[in-house]
């Protein structure tokens, strides 16, 4: 297995490309859990009508974990976007289309949503009582059984040759509510200083799903605290200007 062509570089990850296979090798210090349970929503997602990249092994490379799956040929729905200002409407219009067809999906297997945003939420170094007031939104916030990807972003999406557009990164898949995975979207691309996209994705969205707006906002400040205990301390000081009961009630 050839690691000498890199095609993508994270914080904590490389990917690679041998042949017919992307390998994404994880840094030494990964949570062998972390590795194990997006190798197995993957699988599970697989099982869904949605196109993903099927896995072909988990493994360990030079002792760091390692998750084999299909190459698939073709551009990020993020690069198209860059290349065809023209077109950008058109391709949030089908980034939209793509997220409804995932929300559209069942995998019962799948972690619960509410439960990981509970445990995020308690994870926070936010007041005692900003943290109870969170817990109580979201516990009243209506149950769903759809599934949520998680991190939906123009840059996870590959379209091939032929137009089929390819699902990736399925490391924080839950079923939940879809108005909270749309939530989270928009604070993506808020995060990303694409406001105005922000703003185009949630009428969209809301158009589309048929879903109030402000029911979707209600969402943005329980999404931005779970955010907000990870990432670089500027994109948490913007996350923690959403985590304001009074402007939510």
């Amino acid at each position: 297995m050839k690691l000498d062509n890199v095609i993508a570089v994270r914080k904590t990850k490389i990917v690679y490309r041998d042949g017919d296979l992307a390998i994404k090798v994880f840094d030494e210090n990964y949570s062998k859990a972390d590795v194990l349970n997006e190798a197995l929503n993957q699988a599970r997602i697989e099982q869904t009508d949605l196109h993903v990249p099927e896995i072909v092994e988990v493994t360990k490379i030079d002792g760091k974990w390692a998750i084999i799956t299909r190459f698939i040929e073709g551009k990020t729905l993020e690069a198209l976007m860059n290349e065809e200002p023209e077109k950008y409407d058109k391709y949030l219009e089908l980034f939209v289309d793509l997220h409804l067809e995932v929300h559209r999906q069942q995998s019962p297997l799948l972690n619960k949503l509410k439960d990981k945003m509970h445990r995020q939420i308690s994870m926070t170094d936010l007041d005692a009582t900003t943290r109870y007031d969170l817990h109580t939104r979201l516990e009243s916030m209506p149950n769903h059984k759809k599934v949520c990807h998680g991190d939906f972003n123009p840059s996870n999406i590959i379209i091939t040759k032929e137009g089929t557009p390819y699902i990736l990164d399925w490391s924080h898949a839950t079923q939940g509510n879809a108005s909270a995975d749309a939530a989270r979207t928009y604070l993506l691309f808020w995060l990303a200083g694409n406001t105005e996209t922000a703003k185009k994705y949630m009428k969209l969205f809301c158009k589309k799903s048929d879903t109030a707006m402000q029911y979707v906002q209600k969402w943005i400040p329980l999404v931005a605290a779970c955010q907000s205990i990870k990432g670089d301390p500027n994109e948490r000081s913007l996350l923690l200007r959403w985590v304001d009961v009074i402007d939510y009630e």
